[in-house]
């Protein structure tokens, strides 16, 4: 690696915060993914239902269309206090399915009760995290700290992908939750250790000038009007809302009925197939973090094409070294979509609404469980390669529908979502 390469992926933790949070973020996301592994093949061998293996996945999301609210809530009390408060609380929702595994009171309906009140504020985790990061971080080094905050993602994703599968395996689902509640113990500690950013206050005569005579639901509308103001921003949430109905079910909430009933394997497997897509994501990434001067929103457009490309393949391969293969590429175009339209909305929004902005594209997240739940009643009634392939097609055909529509502000090398 060439020194000035490697100068442009560290610089970000030359800044205090950033140290802290990093580490923050990639535990808390270690967490969510083994807790995701372990209560989903949990339900799966309880149940054998792939459409409860869905409602769990979707309930994860409930908190979406609320996303907006907790936004707010941290571009007024500030994003590092919101987020020490979330990872408390996922801290002692962890603890009680900890002490109910162990004490032989855990059930698949206890389980839907505590994933649900989760849900609640689990899906704008993300946002929060990423409007910080705006806080704390220099305009110009904005594209490499997502790209590094990425691999908190990432490569959680591969460790909770394996160490999950290994722990549900030789210590049962109560001690993994052992392991689960202290992870989000340490992210909350870590989180408390950073510096109050300061916070941005809107311009003078601006509506929510002054926070006594502001409404808390003019806050909300002026967030969501906001968001949809540029066509940036716009094609971005577009993009994200396709992703999650159609392109995330397939990887996410899918992948236990995947590796149980299309490949024929126990939970190591699953374990594989999941860690597959996680080093693409990683890799793409670390890519990012390396790289210069790229057309973001042309990155937006190719990335998305080619997830869904490989989607395509995917959902009609029955071997699972091919498979793997196959996820790490769809894992790594991934990520490259998904940082571009983090990055979009980033450099566009207004620093006294990032937490609005980023609330509003968790919002769009609500995809997740609607593509999820579809899936799961179309896998019953034609099978799971139809419906792959209905997924992978249909985001293809959209996808390339936004870059036409849009394609004015996304494919000029002089438009501004193009900015180096």
């Amino acid at each position: 690696m060439k020194g000035p390469a490697r100068t442009s992926a560290l610089a970000p933790f030359r800044i205090r915060n950033y140290r802290f949070q990093w580490p923050s973020d990639l535990l808390t996301s270690w967490a969510f993914e083994i807790e995701t592994l372990v209560l989903g093949w949990y339900i799966m061998v309880e149940t054998g239902s792939v459409l409860l293996l869905t409602v769990l996945a979707s309930l994860q999301y409930v908190g979406t269309l609320i996303a907006p609210v907790l936004g707010m809530v941290g571009d007024r009390m500030g994003h590092r206090d919101l987020l020490a408060v979330m990872r408390f609380v996922y801290t002692a929702l962890s603890a009680t399915t900890m002490t109910l595994a162990l004490t032989g009171y855990l059930s698949p309906f206890n389980v839907m009760i505590i994933v649900a009140i989760m849900g609640l504020i689990r899906p704008s985790d993300l946002g929060v995290r990423g409007a910080l990061l705006a806080d704390i971080m220099p305009p110009g080094q904005l594209v490499g700290a997502i790209s590094v905050a990425r691999t908190t993602q990432d490569s959680a994703r591969i460790a909770g992908a394996l160490t999950g599968a290994g722990l549900f395996a030789a210590l049962g689902i109560g001690f993994s939750y052992v392991v689960i509640a202290c992870l989000y113990f340490v992210a909350a500690v870590l989180m408390m250790c950073l510096t109050r950013p300061q916070q941005s206050v809107a311009p003078i005569g601006h509506p929510s000038h002054g926070l006594i005579g502001s409404s808390l639901l003019r806050d909300l509308k002026e967030g969501i009007v906001y968001s949809w103001s540029g066509p940036g921003m716009r094609a971005a949430l577009c993009v994200a809302f396709l992703a999650n109905l159609t392109a995330f079910p397939l990887t996410n909430g899918l992948l236990p009925y995947v590796a149980r009933d299309i490949f024929h394997t126990d939970q190591t497997g699953l374990g594989y197939l999941s860690a597959s897509f996680a080093v693409g994501s990683l890799i793409g990434s670390i890519t990012l973090s390396l790289a210069g001067g790229l057309r973001i929103a042309r990155l937006l457009i190719g990335a998305t094409l080619a997830w869904y490309a490989m989607l395509l393949v995917f959902v009609e391969l029955r071997t699972m070294p091919v498979a793997m293969a196959c996820l790490v590429l769809a894992g790594i175009a991934q990520s490259m979509s998904m940082i571009a339209a983090a990055v979009i909305l980033m450099r566009t929004a207004s620093a006294h609404l990032r937490g609005r902005v980023m609330g509003v594209r968790m919002m769009v997240i609500y995809g997740l469980p609607i593509g999820l739940l579809a899936a799961g009643s179309l896998i019953d009634l034609i099978g799971y390669s139809a419906t792959g392939t209905l997924y992978a097609v249909s985001g293809l055909i959209a996808m390339m529908a936004i870059a036409l529509h849009w394609r004015a502000d996304l494919w000029p090398v002089h438009a501004p979502a193009n900015a180096r």
